[in-house]
């Protein structure tokens, strides 16, 4: 079965959600969440039977379905899913601040643009075409855009669509003049034409500014410095399973077209070395203000943004690591590796905050104080996240920071791996102050937490996924070989 065929389905599956929401009732909105859940499984079934197969057609000019395009459709299907779980769980604050002015809950718009995004995420994927990158790219963020602001009766949610609108279509413009130029300079739309084209330009100057305006519009995107300062606001105002949805999904976005659109680039001998310097002076500084300003931070989700900051810049790290030597992962593997490692625990995390979010109406670290009391499970899932993310051995975040040290090691990049693990050791004291309000500090409300049978096998398999894979992580290596 060709690839596309599943973002075709993905994309009627959207649309049928849509049109059977406006003929549900109020009370039943949630029967849309469960049919999203149920159609984005089977599809992600299916992928296990796509092909690798291309034609002879204009139309694979637009798109490739290679071995890289493939995994990060796994990855958006799986990140979907989980995040429409969380949303079920999630749904009374739905419901509480989005409800409609003298009627019934308005959540079923809710469920559907999830998978939308995922279409585009998965055809953002395969994208090989400046064209089809952008249209990808604008289909999951303009679903963004609504549901940040979805909790219309909130006002920080509100602050954050305003926030998230406002710098998201200066990026885009950014993005969209640096795409204008390289077609100027290259007068080529297709990634590979262009690699062709600046494999030996004579117009370096014009390429070097076509990267930096480039480079600017992919920053905003995968949340690196200078362009972070959105990052904070938005996820905090945002509906926890959206903040899970940008801290995961729109960051492998981000990722995945920053590698298809500076692949060109770094192939040139002629732009190598200055596309090098750029990334890696672009990973220091992330690294650097990421882990930095998350230690001061007292509301969790604030510090999962500026965590996800700093990841980045190890994300970074790894595309500016060209190795010198036969290495086992290239920059691609090792990214992909990191994100998918990122994926499990970073969902895991924000599975928890959701729980702690709605029964406590709150994200500051005092809402986690004697959690372990009251829900040794969720305790224990915060836990394993907070050491993986921290990157302690035996659990899946390990072996992510561990590739990135080798190949950047491998690629001479002596002074940001010195950066790297000052980050690294910094993250341990962030992290330690979750675990510490958990299992030390005594809650102020000793009511035991229920979490629904769903949620909880999710929590169990995020669970087991970082722990399994932080012993034998030969499953994800295996996908990327």
């Amino acid at each position: 079965m060709p690839a596309y065929v599943l973002e075709i389905v993905t994309l009627s599956l959207g649309l049928l959600l849509l049109l059977a929401e406006a003929f549900i009732g109020p009370q039943r909105k949630r029967l849309i969440g469960y049919a999203a859940i149920i159609g984005l499984s089977i599809t992600f079934i299916l992928l296990l039977f796509t092909c690798s197969c291309t034609g002879s057609s204009a139309f694979w000019k637009f798109y490739s379905p290679d071995s890289v395009a493939l995994f990060y459709k796994g990855l958006a299907l799986l990140c979907t899913i989980v995040v429409l779980i969380l949303s079920l769980d999630y749904a009374p604050v739905l419901e509480k601040f989005s409800a409609r002015a003298g009627g019934g809950p308005a959540i079923g718009e809710f469920f559907a643009l999830p998978v939308f995004i995922c279409t585009g995420m998965r055809w953002m994927a395969s994208a090989i075409d400046l064209t089809s990158i952008f249209v990808s790219l604008e289909l999951i963020t303009i679903a963004f855009y609504v549901m940040v602001g979805y909790q219309r009766k909130n006002k920080l949610s509100l602050e954050a669509a305003v926030k998230y609108l406002i710098l998201g279509a200066i990026s885009t413009g950014f993005l969209v003049y640096g795409l204008a130029w390289l077609f100027g300079v290259t007068g080529q739309t297709n990634l590979s034409a262009i690699g062709t084209a600046l494999y030996a330009t004579e117009n370096k100057s014009a390429a070097l500014f076509a990267l930096a305006l480039l480079l600017v519009g992919l920053a905003f995107k995968v949340a690196a410095v200078p362009f972070q300062f959105w990052v904070p606001d938005v996820y905090q105002g945002a509906a926890t399973p959206v903040t899970a949805f940008l801290s995961v999904g729109s960051k492998s976005a981000g990722f995945i077209i920053a590698y298809r659109i500076l692949q060109p680039f770094l192939a040139s001998p002629v732009l190598q070395s200055t596309t090098l310097s750029l990334l890696v002076a672009l990973a220091g500084a992330t690294l650097l203000v990421g882990n930095l300003a998350a230690i001061s931070q007292t509301n969790f989700k604030r510090l999962l943004a500026y965590s996800s900051i700093s990841h980045a810049g190890f994300l970074l790290l790894a595309f500016a690591s060209v190795p010198r030597h036969a290495t086992t992962l290239g920059p691609i593997q090792v990214v992909s590796f990191y994100l998918a490692a990122y994926l499990i625990m970073t969902l895991l995390a924000f599975a928890v905050v959701c729980v702690i979010n709605r029964v406590s109406g709150s994200d500051d670290l005092s809402a986690f104080d004697g959690l372990a009391k009251r829900s040794p499970l969720l305790a224990f899932a915060l836990l394993i996240s907070a050491i993986s993310l921290a990157g302690v051995p035996l659990t899946v975040g390990f072996f992510g920071k561990l590739f990135v040290f080798l190949l950047a090691i491998d690629a001479g990049h002596t002074w940001p791996v010195a950066i790297a693990i000052l980050g690294a050791a910094a993250g341990f004291y962030y992290y330690l102050k979750v675990i510490r309000a958990m299992y030390w500090n005594t809650a102020t409300d000793a009511t035991p937490i229920t979490i629904s049978p769903l949620l909880k096998f999710t929590i169990l398999v995020l669970v087991i996924a970082t722990l399994v894979l932080g012993v034998y992580p030969q499953p994800i290596l295996s996908l990327l070989q």
